[in-house]
């Protein structure tokens, strides 16, 4: 995302555009669980969601919509408890954690369509809903929705119920336009990556609250990756350009480990109340 036109969403996130940590001003107890908003958070975020849905896709068609569902599921649970278990933000635990929700919710988002025949349309009006009362219980329960009060149980909870529910949305959606629309992959790829940028810019100039500019963002970074990732990995006559699930999958899990490690190493993205020291593991 360009600077003139992402810098609302790719620079940290300020703390006041959110509302202090804690209803009344004090911070809760721990150290924040989550990185700071920065340009490599989009980049990784958009690589994460184009690996998961190849990787989604080609373990669906190695082993089954239930086994490789199971299998998801296992990772993803697995990754979880490793992240709440955790005591602050460490970068590898994180972004494993968000690559097993995109791979899961790929999933979830498909099952629903293949196995339970349920059309995309009403998939996303569903998984709309549901984020939109995930959204609202945690704003009831916490009085805010920031991202960098994120250090009590609840809280984290509230968060990845989000991040989960963002990504099934985001699959629907995506395979709504490309499938159900017939608008196909990559026209999918370049409309996601012109909508991308209308948070960013009502943020800066039509004064869009941050909260919502960032979900808005985003839910939008799913269809995005995961629009050209399938246009590189389905077959050209679906309108790809025939690499593979496999190999796209691979391909996209050297970027993104390479540039967790940057951040583990460089800590660019630790939260600025948290030492460097130790967070990298």
């Amino acid at each position: 995302m360009a600077q003139s036109s992402g810098e609302a969403l790719a620079r940290p996130v300020d703390e006041r555009l959110y509302g202090s940590p804690v209803p009344g001003g004090g911070h809760g107890p721990g150290w924040s669980k989550v990185p700071q908003v920065t340009a490599l958070f989009w980049g990784v975020k958009v690589l994460t969601t184009g690996m998961g849905e190849t990787a989604s896709d080609h373990l669906g068609r190695t082993l089954g919509p239930i086994p490789a569902g199971s299998l998801g599921l296992a990772g993803l649970v697995a990754l979880l408890v490793l992240q709440f278990r955790t005591t602050r933000y460490r970068p590898w635990i994180y972004w494993s954690a968000i690559v097993m929700v995109s791979v899961f919710g790929t999933m979830a988002a498909d099952v629903v369509h293949v196995v339970a025949g349920i059309p995309y349309t009403v998939s996303v009006i569903a998984f709309s809903v549901a984020l939109a009362a995930i959204l609202t219980a945690w704003y009831v329960s916490e009085g805010t929705l920031s991202i960098h009060s994120i250090r009590t149980r609840r809280r984290e909870t509230f968060y990845w119920a989000t991040v989960l529910a963002t990504f099934a949305l985001g699959t629907a959606v995506g395979d709504l336009t490309a499938g159900t629309l017939h608008w196909g992959y990559l026209p999918s790829g370049i409309l996601f990556t012109v909508l991308i940028a209308v948070p960013a810019l009502s943020g800066r100039f039509l004064g869009l609250n941050a909260v919502a500019a960032f979900w808005w963002a985003y839910v939008l970074t799913r269809p995005l990756g995961a629009s050209f990732a399938d246009w590189m990995g389905v077959s050209t006559s679906r309108g790809g350009l025939g690499w593979g699930t496999g190999p796209v999958t691979l391909a996209l899990i050297v970027p993104i480990a390479l540039l967790v490690g940057y951040l583990a190493v460089s800590h660019k993205d630790t939260p600025p109340e948290q030492p460097a020291t130790g967070t990298a593991a």
